[in-house]
């Protein structure tokens, strides 16, 4: 895996990783930062995804962040980052992470792809009683070896290089920021609606001191399909213990999801945008369509078409998804030309990089596709050669 190259898009740090249709977002725990997955993402192999971890508020480079520092403003942090991506993304939070993830997850399933939560604290708070949750909150005023001692009591297998990096790293991080930390993830979130249906991965340590197996199995609860690991090197910090392992599980995992088109696809509808369909295609792309008397092919040509035919519906509502192997189909309904309603189906083909490289476009009715074709050609005249639309004259 390549370097990492750093991105500041407002108050959001983020590190990237390696490029591609779909992204990992990472998701740190109580006092860590960043560059806390830097390891696991080296020994990962999936391609065409974009790795990304970024520095929640109070911590790492934004340790002079104003607050608040709880759950709601972790998720709008995370959330925002998502759509600076504009990309299907699978989201991996650790420990406190875990329950960020889950939030963001629950807002937009349909730009998620799975969540994999590592030695997660349950949403709803670990609920710990006083005098257990008192040395967290005494690591305010404490040095930092009482930083030290605890990741190591948790996490025996804490590499020493690590360990001595996050322990410099935490000394920046301000004393009301680890207060405000601890009662976020003692307290919890008030649970939403219905969590995340997507896939869900949780990975576990068995040497973890901390998430319990009572506290494990009160995070998983919300997810009673989700696949499972323990690793038995490991202790609270398995992405950091154990890369390798997490790293098989991960890749295992990534292995099998589906791309969601709606990050890619119908987010560009909403968009109005050439630039956002072109995020989506694959550079060989070919699009047909009833609108189209040929088709047309190339990125760079087809990016022009939808999202000029973008710009000519009033309003576009996709009403139904499925997803076959590399294949998804979309119902949706439109109105354009004051009032004139389409109906259709798009059924649109991915590489295994998440890239389209097929997209079909089926209209209805007849008349009202057949007058689409003639705004696109006037439209496009100029940049796309009229003889890929109909004319008043075509049999």
């Amino acid at each position: 895996m390549s370097s990492s190259t750093v991105s500041r898009p407002g108050p959001v740090v983020l590190h990237h990783h390696g490029a591609g249709a779909r992204a990992v977002v990472f998701v740190h725990g109580f006092l860590d930062d960043a560059l806390i997955w830097e390891n696991l993402i080296g020994a990962l192999s999936a391609e065409g995804f974009e790795f990304v971890s970024l520095d929640l508020a109070g911590c790492g480079q934004r340790a002079g962040a104003d607050g608040p520092f709880d759950y709601e403003r972790f998720a709008a942090d995370v959330t925002e980052v998502l759509d600076l991506l504009g990309k299907p993304c699978v989201l991996v939070g650790h420990s406190m992470g875990g329950p960020v993830a889950e939030l963001v997850a629950a807002a937009r399933p349909e730009q998620c792809l799975g969540v994999v939560l590592v030695t997660p604290i349950p949403l709803a708070g670990a609920g710990l009683p006083g005098p257990a949750v008192e040395p967290f909150r005494a690591l305010a005023e404490q040095g930092p070896e009482a930083n030290r001692a605890v990741r190591r009591q948790l996490a025996p297998a804490f590499p020493d290089p690590e360990l001595d990096r996050i322990c410099v790293v935490d000394e920046g991080v301000r004393a009301e920021v680890v207060r405000a930390l601890v009662t976020c993830w003692n307290d919890g979130h008030d649970l939403p609606g219905e969590p995340f249906a997507g896939p869900v991965l949780v990975v576990r340590g068995a040497r973890d001191g901390f998430v319990t197996d009572e506290l494990a199995a009160a995070a998983a609860a919300r997810y009673p399909q989700a696949r499972s690991a323990v690793l038995g090197n490991a202790g609270h910090w398995p992405h950091v213990e154990d890369p390798g392992a997490v790293a098989a599980r991960l890749d295992s995992f990534l292995a099998t999801l589906q791309p969601v088109p709606a990050a890619g696809w119908t987010q560009a509808f909403a968009d109005k945008s050439a630039e956002s369909f072109a995020q989506a295609f694959a550079e060989g792309v070919v699009l047909e369509a009833s609108v189209l008397a040929r088709p047309v092919r190339g990125r760079d040509a087809v990016k022009k078409v939808m999202g000029t035919a973008s710009g000519i519906y009033e309003s576009l509502e996709f009403t139904e998804q499925s997803h076959e192997d590399n294949r998804s189909y979309l119902e949706w309904r439109a109105v354009a030309f004051g009032g004139t309603e389409f109906a259709g189906v798009t059924v649109l083909t991915r590489d295994d990089g998440g890239e389209i490289v097929h997209a079909a476009i089926h209209h209805r009715p007849l008349g009202a596709a057949l007058r689409f074709s003639l705004e696109l050609r006037d439209r496009l005249t100029g940049e796309i050669p009229s003889d890929h639309f109909y004319d008043r004259t075509t049999p």
